[in-house]
Protein backbone atom coordinates (compact mmCIF):
# COMPACT_ATOMS: atom_id res chain seq x y z
CA UNK A 1 0.00 0.00 0.00
CA UNK A 2 1.24 3.75 -0.68
CA UNK A 3 1.05 6.16 1.78
CA UNK A 4 1.97 9.26 2.54
CA UNK A 5 4.14 9.98 5.68
CA UNK A 6 2.32 12.94 8.19
CA UNK A 7 5.80 12.37 10.65
CA UNK A 8 8.93 11.68 10.44
CA UNK A 9 8.86 7.75 10.86
CA UNK A 10 12.50 5.78 12.05
CA UNK A 11 13.62 3.34 9.47
CA UNK A 12 10.42 4.12 7.22
CA UNK A 13 11.10 8.01 5.88
CA UNK A 14 10.64 11.87 6.38
CA UNK A 15 6.98 13.94 7.05
CA UNK A 16 5.75 14.35 3.58
CA UNK A 17 7.44 11.23 1.31
CA UNK A 18 5.67 9.20 -0.34
CA UNK A 19 6.38 5.56 0.78
CA UNK A 20 5.36 1.86 -0.48
CA UNK A 21 4.32 -0.32 2.99
CA UNK A 22 3.27 -3.80 3.85
CA UNK A 23 -0.72 -3.19 4.08
CA UNK A 24 -0.95 -4.79 7.09
CA UNK A 25 1.64 -2.26 8.50
CA UNK A 26 -0.06 0.57 7.27
CA UNK A 27 -3.16 -0.02 8.09
CA UNK A 28 -2.85 -1.35 11.94
CA UNK A 29 0.35 0.92 12.62
CA UNK A 30 0.70 4.32 10.39
CA UNK A 31 -2.80 5.57 9.44
CA UNK A 32 -3.75 4.20 12.99
CA UNK A 33 -1.65 6.10 14.98
CA UNK A 34 -2.04 8.78 12.85
CA UNK A 35 1.27 8.94 10.82
CA UNK A 36 0.05 8.60 7.60
CA UNK A 37 -2.46 8.67 4.81
CA UNK A 38 -3.25 6.35 1.96
CA UNK A 39 -2.08 7.81 -1.15
CA UNK A 40 -5.24 8.97 -3.15
CA UNK A 41 -5.32 12.00 -5.40
CA UNK A 42 -7.31 14.02 -2.82
CA UNK A 43 -4.47 13.43 -0.38
CA UNK A 44 -1.51 14.42 -3.25
CA UNK A 45 -3.18 18.15 -3.51
CA UNK A 46 -3.46 18.29 0.15
CA UNK A 47 0.19 17.23 0.14
CA UNK A 48 1.65 19.40 -2.78
CA UNK A 49 0.04 22.40 -1.30
CA UNK A 50 1.78 21.87 1.95
CA UNK A 51 4.56 21.58 0.33
CA UNK A 52 4.12 24.86 -1.49
CA UNK A 53 3.09 26.75 1.73
CA UNK A 54 6.53 25.12 3.23
CA UNK A 55 8.39 26.52 0.30
CA UNK A 56 6.99 30.05 0.68
CA UNK A 57 7.45 30.06 4.24
CA UNK A 58 11.40 29.49 3.78
CA UNK A 59 11.61 32.12 1.25
CA UNK A 60 10.25 34.45 3.72
CA UNK A 61 12.03 33.71 6.21
CA UNK A 62 15.42 33.70 4.51
CA UNK A 63 14.71 37.01 3.18
CA UNK A 64 14.49 38.12 6.42
CA UNK A 65 17.33 36.60 7.07
CA UNK A 66 19.11 38.04 4.15
CA UNK A 67 18.16 41.46 5.69
CA UNK A 68 19.17 41.28 9.16
CA UNK A 69 22.19 39.87 7.67
CA UNK A 70 23.19 43.70 5.96
CA UNK A 71 22.26 44.99 9.30
CA UNK A 72 24.56 43.20 11.72
CA UNK A 73 27.59 43.91 8.68
CA UNK A 74 26.92 47.61 9.56
CA UNK A 75 26.77 47.14 13.38
CA UNK A 76 30.10 46.80 16.31
CA UNK A 77 29.06 46.58 19.40
CA UNK A 78 31.76 48.07 21.95
CA UNK A 79 32.24 46.28 25.86
CA UNK A 80 34.19 48.20 28.28
CA UNK A 81 35.93 45.89 29.81
CA UNK A 82 38.74 45.89 32.72
CA UNK A 83 42.32 45.27 31.48
CA UNK A 84 46.00 44.51 32.64
CA UNK A 85 48.86 44.72 29.78
CA UNK A 86 46.03 43.57 26.87
CA UNK A 87 44.56 40.88 28.72
CA UNK A 88 40.79 41.10 29.72
CA UNK A 89 39.81 40.27 33.49
CA UNK A 90 37.11 38.11 32.64
CA UNK A 91 35.54 38.01 29.42
CA UNK A 92 32.84 38.50 27.13
CA UNK A 93 30.37 36.03 26.58
CA UNK A 94 28.24 35.25 23.58
CA UNK A 95 24.79 36.02 26.63
CA UNK A 96 26.49 39.23 26.86
CA UNK A 97 26.53 39.97 23.19
CA UNK A 98 22.90 38.27 22.97
CA UNK A 99 21.81 41.37 25.75
CA UNK A 100 23.33 43.57 23.62
CA UNK A 101 21.75 42.87 20.11
CA UNK A 102 18.47 42.48 22.13
CA UNK A 103 19.33 46.07 23.53
CA UNK A 104 19.48 47.56 19.73
CA UNK A 105 15.82 45.89 18.65
CA UNK A 106 17.19 42.79 17.03
CA UNK A 107 16.83 39.15 19.05
CA UNK A 108 19.14 36.51 18.66
CA UNK A 109 19.34 33.46 20.32
CA UNK A 110 23.30 33.24 21.79
CA UNK A 111 23.40 29.67 20.96
CA UNK A 112 23.20 31.02 17.26
CA UNK A 113 26.38 32.69 17.64
CA UNK A 114 28.88 30.22 16.34
CA UNK A 115 32.08 31.72 17.79
CA UNK A 116 31.49 30.62 21.45
CA UNK A 117 34.30 30.93 23.06
CA UNK A 118 34.77 33.80 25.56
CA UNK A 119 36.64 37.05 24.11
CA UNK A 120 39.62 37.65 26.38
CA UNK A 121 41.90 40.01 24.80
CA UNK A 122 41.33 43.19 23.76
CA UNK A 123 40.63 44.50 20.23
CA UNK A 124 38.15 43.74 17.58
CA UNK A 125 36.67 40.40 16.84
CA UNK A 126 34.37 39.14 13.56
CA UNK A 127 31.57 37.13 15.34
CA UNK A 128 29.48 34.67 12.90
CA UNK A 129 26.00 34.55 13.77
CA UNK A 130 23.88 31.65 12.11
CA UNK A 131 20.56 33.19 11.18
CA UNK A 132 18.60 30.45 9.10
CA UNK A 133 20.33 27.69 6.87
CA UNK A 134 23.07 28.86 5.28
CA UNK A 135 22.74 32.53 6.43
CA UNK A 136 25.77 33.62 8.51
CA UNK A 137 26.04 37.17 9.25
CA UNK A 138 29.04 38.82 10.83
CA UNK A 139 29.23 41.41 13.01
CA UNK A 140 32.22 43.27 14.89
CA UNK A 141 32.70 43.22 18.64
CA UNK A 142 35.34 45.20 20.18
CA UNK A 143 36.69 45.23 23.42
CA UNK A 144 38.17 48.24 24.39
CA UNK A 145 40.14 49.11 28.44
CA UNK A 146 37.90 51.19 30.72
Amino acid sequence: MRVILLTDVAKVGKKGEIKDVADGYARNFLIARGLAVQESSGSKKVLEKQQEEAAELDAEKRKEAEELKKILADKTLEFKVKAKEGKVSGSVSTKQIEDALKKDGIVIDKRKIKDNEPLKDLGTYDIKIELYKDVIGIIKVRLIEE
